[in-house]
């Protein structure tokens, strides 16, 4: 297979160019790669470049903050938040500025010189997810003066704060809504690279507005939240699982075609095993007293080879038990060669919808979003509909519009956003608490040098120290007694 076919050329160019600094970021000084290749030969990279280069690794390195899976040993970096993370050696910086940012700038640039806007429009709704995810983990980011497509790269760009980048995110998305609407000469499916959606562009219109919703949502402990505009986007935005913006891998035989968390594929199946809190919480979601069964247990969490299903420890390790012993963290649901990469689902979007509907008071409203969300969950994975009625049932007796609260909003949420990054912005919005995610608690062999406390969690990411060797003047502090501890701009009340 030829998945990334449309992106070699591009990747080509700039191996050459920068021989030895290739990996480095901002690290080239070449003239930008668009040369005179059409758009269409350029979107699949993009979005592929999304979600397995940036999405990848902005989850699989805070898997020991979201504890969704966990290693075979006591001493793995990002579960001890030591070693790498304290060093800079953590790479969603350079897989969001080397390899994924440059291709929707690019995209942006030909889809204007072609007078294709829909190409322009997907450009900035990537540019937008990409930039987010990247501020999200580190706050202060480079904005305007990354690879543009146009001008000769700059080394020592300088950084912009969490806010101003946001607002950005915010004009991208509302413009690339506006281009959508504008007549093209080439379509979006022109050689059958947009994988996403196909050409759709009123899907892109609702992915866009998933995204708005999402990052209007992050705002809950500002001043400015506006719940109304939440709900608002969430009523123009993924509507159905049909529409989910995910990116579908076919199993093989390469491991491009692979989904980077299953046994196989690039990313090395960097997930031993199923988190200990993870498969507790899977047992129990709605944290009744004496349950110990929910049907979506068995479809994301593979069965023990001994039986039964056992999360490690996060930071534990096997503790000289056997791995027979546990739930491996490939084979299930989401970690199998030919699973997806949800960018956002249609569960999410009637989440966050619950979330601002409760937090305006409107807790009816907020039931009927949140039930369809874990609706919408159960037929993701394919539950039966005995087991998913039961469910629902249970939902109506225990919960109900009068007992809604937070928590299970966000429980629900953290399960039907099994490996996706924005978890961790979720669980620091929430303050890491255990009433909300019951059973949370650190991991265990936490370097207490940095985080001495046990309410101390992790608050933002280094960057990487390339970015420091080259441009030290224009980045923000990045020792780690600081970047580690210091909430980002979005989880500071205003």
């Amino acid at each position: 297979m030829k998945l990334y076919k449309y992106l070699i050329l591009f990747l080509a160019v700039i191996a050459t160019s920068c021989g030895d600094d290739y990996f480095d970021v901002n690290g080239s000084e070449t003239k930008p790669t668009t040369s005179s290749l059409p758009p269409q030969f350029r979107i699949q990279g993009a979005i592929e470049n999304t979600t397995a280069q940036a999405q990848y690794r902005g989850s699989r390195e805070v898997l020991g903050i979201t504890q969704y899976g966990s290693q075979n040993v006591t001493n793995y970096y990002s579960e001890t938040w030591s070693s790498s993370l304290t060093t800079g050696r953590y790479f969603l910086w350079q897989n969001a500025y080397v390899y994924s940012l440059p291709n929707t700038a690019d995209l942006i640039v030909l889809g204007k010189r072609d007078n294709a806007p829909n190409f322009v429009a997907v450009g900035k709704i990537l540019r937008a997810y990409i930039l987010g995810m990247t501020t999200d983990q580190y706050g202060d980011i480079v904005l305007d003066e990354t690879y543009d497509g146009e001008s000769s790269m700059n080394i020592t760009p300088k950084f912009r704060t969490q806010k101003e980048v946001y607002e950005a995110i915010f004009n991208y998305l509302d413009e690339a809504i506006a281009d959508l609407d504008k007549s093209s000469e080439i379509d979006l499916n022109e050689e059958g690279g947009d994988v996403l959606y196909q050409g759709d562009h009123e899907k892109w219109k609702k992915f866009a507005y998933a995204i708005k919703a999402r990052y209007l949502n992050h705002l809950s402990k500002k001043s400015s939240y506006d719940p109304d505009a939440v709900i608002a986007a969430c009523q123009l935005a993924i509507s159905s699982n049909a529409l989910n913006a995910q990116k579908t891998y076919g199993g093989g035989p390469v491991s491009n075609d692979i989904q980077p968390f299953a046994v196989g594929g690039y990313g090395s199946s960097r997930m031993d095993y199923f988190s200990d809190f993870f498969v507790k919480l899977l047992k129990n979601p709605l944290n009744l007293e004496g349950a110990d069964w929910d049907p979506r247990l068995t479809i994301i969490v593979p069965e023990a080879v001994n039986g039964g299903y056992q999360g490690v420890v996060t930071g534990r390790g096997l503790d000289g038990n056997s791995g027979d012993d546990y739930s491996l963290g490939n084979g299930g649901f989401y970690t199998s060669p030919n699973s997806t990469t949800d960018m956002i689902n249609f569960s999410e979007v009637k989440f966050i919808e619950a979330e601002a509907r409760l937090r305006k008071g409107d807790k009816a409203g907020a039931y009927t979003a949140f039930k369809m969300g874990v609706q919408a969950d159960f037929e993701k994975l394919g539950v039966d509909a005995g087991s998913t009625s039961i469910y629902m049932d249970l939902l109506d007796d225990e919960v109900g519009e009068t007992n809604i609260e937070l928590s299970h909003i966000m429980v629900q949420k953290y399960i039907a956003n099994v490996l996706n990054p924005e978890t961790w912005v979720d669980m620091r919005r929430m303050d890491y608490s255990s009433d909300i995610y019951h059973g949370l608690q650190r991991p265990e062999n936490v370097n207490l040098d940095i985080f001495p406390n046990e309410n101390d969690w992790i608050q933002a990411m280094m960057y990487e120290y390339n970015e420091e060797d080259r441009n030290y003047e224009n980045m923000p502090n990045n020792d780690p007694y600081v970047r580690l501890t210091t909430p980002v701009w979005w989880n500071t009340a205003e």
